[in-house]
């Protein structure tokens, strides 16, 4: 059904704060995030002609406190807001928000995080209004909308307008039938098996089901103790095969010279990354890593906490990582990651985007669908995180994964409806799964 397109309004936007108590099973637990509740600030903005909008913002718990907030506190830039002047012209909002005179003094991490809220959910109106999966309304945007799309101050250093430009146009020619392919037969995933707080059972068992499923490729949590991962590395190897890709992932819980180091130790079990080895902005010391990597054959990737594309534009510039690994709700929405995107295929740098929490992986797909097509061209050496909890059960349209490849996506906009049970019972802390125990889910609950 035809939906008005012009005229039309903002009217309202509600932020929910979803907790899900994933501590009491340590899905999801790595080196520093020993007992994570996978959560996520919902954002839904309302429009006049009857349209909704939604975002999720994925956190590891408390957290959500202060992107709640901060979305609910942008929200006020945006009353009776011209939803028209959004579809004109995307970047004037991103810009509208991301320069206010005192809130940029609060530079990036959440105050970025929170404008991708609204601008995530501006998006999802955007695509149901055109009635087409967030994937496709990017596919089909004009190569000008893009770059007008972004805000190139601090990246044209890098990569210029005219370049971006470039990048869109080049195979033009070929993107329907890449297109074509893609609806078919989805972008490459991976596995995330290996958490650090599961035992040597459970990872067996979600390796069992995976490859089940078509599945080759695997990532394992370490960092925490060189013995115990040298111990678990050479099972998994052993369940996995020498043929399948394997990658490791410490959740910056290194310094540099640790980082090397302890790589070094690990290098015999043939992995072919290691991801997020030392903070998230030390451009310089991901450099030294990855130069000492290199011998043994060994990249580095990162990205799901990189804080702004400026950090990206000086990894990618510099060498500094081999895998670009954008997050969809880390930086400021679609203009941010699009931006990224744009830059990894400057630098040759594949686009394998992160995955998992609540939500991420229905976001992230739609990136890598946009990137194989209009970016990258190709789907040669991309693979796209996928978790397999937290779908059935949470969203209306849960992603799917065949032959070890995603589903193409094709409900209108990301596809984050949320089953209403779920999210009533998940609110906090009034939810019925919080009423009796708050204080685990709050900033207190420590492990």
């Amino acid at each position: 059904m035809e939906v008005e397109k012009t005229g039309v309004k903002i009217m309202d936007i509600e932020v929910a704060d979803l907790r899900v108590p994933t501590s009491d099973t340590l899905l999801g637990s790595d080196p520093f995030h020993l007992k994570p509740n996978y959560s996520c600030v919902y954002t839904k903005i309302k429009l006049s002609n009857g349209v909704q909008g939604n975002s999720v913002c994925f956190t590891v718990g408390a957290g959500n406190d202060w992107i709640a907030y901060g979305v609910k506190d942008i929200s006020k830039l945006l009353e009776n807001y011209s939803f028209d002047e959004f579809i004109e012209n995307p970047g004037s909002t991103y810009k509208f928000i991301n320069d206010h005179h005192q809130l940029r003094w609060l530079a990036d991490g959440v105050n970025r995080m929170a404008m991708g809220c609204i601008l995530n959910s501006l998006w999802d109106a955007w695509a149901k209004i055109e009635q087409k999966p967030m994937w496709k309304l990017l596919v089909d945007l004009e190569p000008e909308k893009v770059v007008d799309s972004i805000d190139w101050r601090y990246m044209e250093d890098a990569l210029t307008r005219e370049e971006a430009l470039e990048i869109l146009r080049e195979k033009e020619t070929e993107h329907a039938s890449i297109e074509s392919a893609l609806k078919n037969r989805g972008p490459k995933a991976y596995s995330t098996a290996g958490w650090l707080g599961l035992t040597d059972e459970e990872i067996v068992k979600t390796i069992k089901d995976m490859q089940a499923n078509g599945f080759d490729c695997f990532k394992m949590k370490v960092g925490q103790n060189l013995a115990h991962d040298k111990e678990r590395l050479k099972f998994i190897r052993e369940v996995i095969g020498s043929e399948s890709r394997l990658m490791l992932d410490c959740n910056q819980v290194w310094g540099v010279d640790e980082a090397i180091n302890y790589m070094n130790e690990l290098s015999e079990y043939n992995p072919e990354w290691i991801e997020e080895p030392t903070a998230r902005d030390d451009v310089h010391g991901h450099l030294k890593i990855a130069k000492s990597l290199e011998p043994l054959g060994i990249k580095v990737a990162t990205g799901e906490q990189v804080p702004s594309p400026v950090v990206f534009k000086q990894l990618l510039q510099s060498g500094a990582i081999g895998y670009c690994q954008i997050d969809a709700t880390r930086l400021g929405g679609v203009n941010d990651v699009m931006a990224v995107i744009l830059l990894a295929k400057k630098y040759n740098v594949p686009v394998c985007p992160h995955g998992g929490g609540i939500g991420l992986c229905n976001m992230i797909i739609h990136y890598a669908m946009w990137d194989q097509i209009k970016v990258a061209s190709h789907s040669d050496n991309q693979v796209v995180e996928y978790l397999e909890f937290l779908q059935e059960g949470v969203f209306n349209f849960p992603v799917d994964v065949k032959d070890g490849h995603y589903v193409a996506p094709q409900a209108h906009g990301w596809g984050l409806e949320m089953d209403q049970e779920f999210f009533d019972d998940h609110i906090y802390p009034t939810g019925k799964i919080w009423r009796e125990r708050v204080q685990s889910g709050s900033i207190k609950f420590l492990p």
